[in-house]
């Protein structure tokens, strides 16, 4: 029998993934031979799996000492990646071709939207992005489960129970924006209140074709 791997174990092979995104492996939907886009990849938390699994991984984010890190990480997990494929870019206006990745991943990104404007242009070029048949996982705040503990501040920005401020949306705003992007929710909204501090929903979103 195998032996189970132990906690360092399981953080050198997975690092400090995201719980919902490491189901979405579990379930197959991200695997081998995937082009993946980490929009807004921090310092690569959410990539540890996948450049050790040879996946054919890119990251982007608006902070250089983020892609610098990550670029270290990468260096050292898979070193025939080549260091371009971490580069600093808005969200909003990537340099990638249009269809060029099957799985797009924004994990804790869309809620600093600015307003209303802001976060369609961040969504519009993750869509744009995504090839025929791909797979957008998004984890961002909302207002679910706590509705009458924010406090509105205009353009869907809110001042959350825990002092923060983001961009916040709700079930009705992420399945108006599934339909008017013609995708298709792949799980129902899942929604974490974290002890009526804050919340956060997870949206799984299938682009047609492929």
């Amino acid at each position: 029998m195998t032996e189970p791997l132990r906690p360092s174990e399981l953080r050198e092979q997975f690092g400090d993934i995201d719980i919902y995104l490491f189901d979405q492996l579990l379930r197959g939907r991200i695997g081998e031979g995937m082009r993946v886009l980490d929009a807004g990849c921090g310092g690569g938390r959410n990539l540890v799996f996948m450049l050790r699994a040879g996946m054919d991984v890119h990251g982007i984010d608006e902070s250089a000492d983020a892609i610098a890190a990550v670029r270290r990480q990468a260096a050292v997990i898979a070193p025939k990646l080549p260091a371009e494929r971490f580069s600093v870019q808005p969200v909003d206006a990537m340099s990638f071709a249009s269809g060029s990745m099957d799985v797009v991943l924004s994990s804790a990104v869309l809620h600093f939207a600015r307003d209303e404007a802001h976060f369609t242009g961040m969504l519009g070029e993750m869509w744009r992005v995504l090839a025929p048949g791909g797979l957008l996982f998004c984890r961002l705040a909302s207002s679910i489960g706590i509705e009458g503990q924010v406090r509105p501040l205009g353009n869907r920005r809110h001042l959350l129970p825990d002092g923060s401020e983001r961009f916040l949306v709700d079930a009705s705003y992420l399945l108006e924006h599934t339909r008017q992007l013609g995708g298709t929710l792949l799980d129902p909204l899942k929604t974490t209140i974290v002890h009526g501090m804050r919340s956060m929903t997870t949206w799984v979103v299938r682009k047609a074709g492929g």
